[in-house]
């Protein structure tokens, strides 16, 4: 017992006898370690989210030769048959060997590539977003995807909210490139939304070039709403910008090699196409309106509807 004493004289109890401010001191050390940890996970945090900041700015920093939107038609003018033949046309092309060899051509040998699809002036959405395709399996990845999408089909037929939609997709890309080319398809001419050379304009104004493929499979066989010569009314109211051309699909044998061939003519930047081709930026002024022929989609609608039917 006397040693204990002495041994308490000595080394004086923690808790028993301290002065308060000796107690605060202790639990404020006692606390530090959770301090600590609190730090070491902040840190942490900071880490990962600047890594995550550093990772999308290097996103957005690459660079292809190429930002290219695939725009096609979805609306119920075009059969299943024809949904599946343009789908499947797409897949083939993109998979091509000439595709990849004009590809791999460029500057720098890899471009940007999204799907989307459009019907009526609501109908837009993307249905593949943006994939870098410099290799072959990449292609493979990106046709693969496309093939096992759904076929959707919606009311009506908007080319100038498909391109405004299209446009946007290409100002939230997450590539840079030199060129920017909006590819559109589609069987009949604009008759809801805003009108299809306000568009176009618009979107060469931004420095891009508007491509077209018009599908006339069903002539001469018409409905309310098709034009006999849709492909005069891309080349006048759809393409825009240098090097702008459209190439039209007569027969459905020819639909698969048509969409080759204007991926490699886009993707290689040649500029023009016999008798269907603009080397000239293709932009009218709002001063000086649209060609009133451009309105006749809306026209066909209105006449529909004063008909009843």
């Amino acid at each position: 017992m006397r040693f204990a004493k002495d041994i308490a004289s000595i080394h004086p109890s923690p808790i028993a006898g301290r002065p308060a401010a000796a107690e605060q001191t202790d639990r404020a050390r006692a606390k530090r370690p959770f301090g600590s940890l609190r730090r070491v996970l902040a840190a942490v945090a900071g880490l990962v989210f600047g890594a995550a900041v550093m990772s999308s700015a290097t996103a957005k920093a690459e660079e292809v030769d190429l930002l290219l939107v695939l725009a096609v038609d979805t609306s119920y003018s075009m059969d299943e048959d024809e949904q599946r033949l343009q789908r499947r046309g797409y897949v083939e092309a993109i998979t091509s060997r000439e595709v990849m060899a004009a590809i791999q051509e460029g500057l720098l040998g890899r471009i940007a590539l999204a799907y989307t699809e459009w019907a009526g002036a609501g109908s837009q959405h993307v249905l593949v977003d943006w994939h870098v395709i410099g290799s072959a399996a990449e292609a493979e990845q990106f046709a693969a995807m496309l093939a096992e999408a759904p076929i959707s089909r919606a009311y009506r037929t908007s080319i100038g909210e498909a391109i405004y939609h299209a446009v946007s997709v290409i100002e939230e890309s997450p590539h840079t490139a030199p060129r920017k080319v909006i590819d559109i398809s589609g069987d009949g001419p604009n008759n809801q939304g805003r009108p299809a050379p306000e568009a176009r304009d618009a979107a060469v104004a931004r420095g891009i070039t508007i491509n077209g493929l018009p599908l006339m499979l069903k002539r001469p066989f018409y409905g309310w709403f098709d034009i006999e010569e849709l492909d005069h009314y891309y080349f006048t109211c759809v393409i825009g910008g240098p090097a702008a051309f459209s190439i039209p699909v007569r027969e459905t044998a020819a639909f698969s090699e048509a969409i080759r061939r204007k991926l490699v003519l886009e993707i290689a930047g040649r500029p023009s196409v016999p008798d269907h081709a603009s080397t000239e930026v293709r932009l009218w002024k709002a001063a000086t309106g649209y060609d009133p022929y451009c309105l006749i989609g809306e026209r066909l609608w209105q006449r529909r509807m004063m008909n009843g039917n």
